[in-house]
């Protein structure tokens, strides 16, 4: 069955976005492009650790690796760097409330959330849609961002769960086209 973006009805407009010089405007015209949202998290001297993020793709099946990008502003990123073993776990529908919460610097950002953390340290979130456990193979700098190549050592998914995605600064659901 065919699937299609489901967002939030929002007011029409015709305001087009434009001008490359502009980095809200090209902000937003990145948003435009749908993406799965990921919970990243490990656990680090006894603590969890861990960021939403948006910017990632799949790399290579031989051997598996993943790429994520990361603001070289944050202060997660270089805690998370010294973990053994990072988890990315691609976010369900009904998980945008951890997507908000993951991305956000004012709360506890693991609270209400249930993760397994495996033997190497990486924390995978509970009911999410694929589960993959991985370790730093190696990391570049990307104008303002950390682009992170990940090797995935073991993973787990559930094609029946409907992913949240990132879309025009708002989460949204995958649903089915009209055919």
């Amino acid at each position: 069955m065919a699937r299609g973006l489901r967002a939030p009805v929002a007011e029409a407009t015709t305001t087009l976005i434009s001008g490359i010089d502009d980095p809200a405007e090209l902000r937003r015209a990145f948003t435009l492009y749908p993406r799965g949202v990921m919970a990243v998290a490990s656990e680090v001297d006894g603590e969890p650790v861990g960021l939403a993020v948006s910017a990632f793709v799949s790399v290579s099946l031989d051997p598996p690796l993943i790429l994520i990008c990361i603001d070289k502003e944050s202060r997660t990123w270089p805690r998370l760097a010294t973990a053994a073993g990072i988890g990315v776990s691609v976010m369900a529908e009904n998980q945008a409330w951890l997507g908000r919460q993951l991305a956000s610097r004012r709360t506890d950002r693991f609270a209400n959330a249930t993760f397994e953390t495996t033997a190497t340290g990486a924390m995978l979130l509970d009911g999410s849609v694929t589960k993959l456990e991985c370790t730093v193979e190696t990391v570049h700098e990307g104008g303002d961002h950390i682009m992170v190549m990940l090797r995935v050592i073991n993973m787990a998914g559930d094609p029946s769960i409907t992913p949240l995605v990132w879309h025009d600064s708002h989460f949204a659901g995958v649903g089915p086209l009209g055919e």
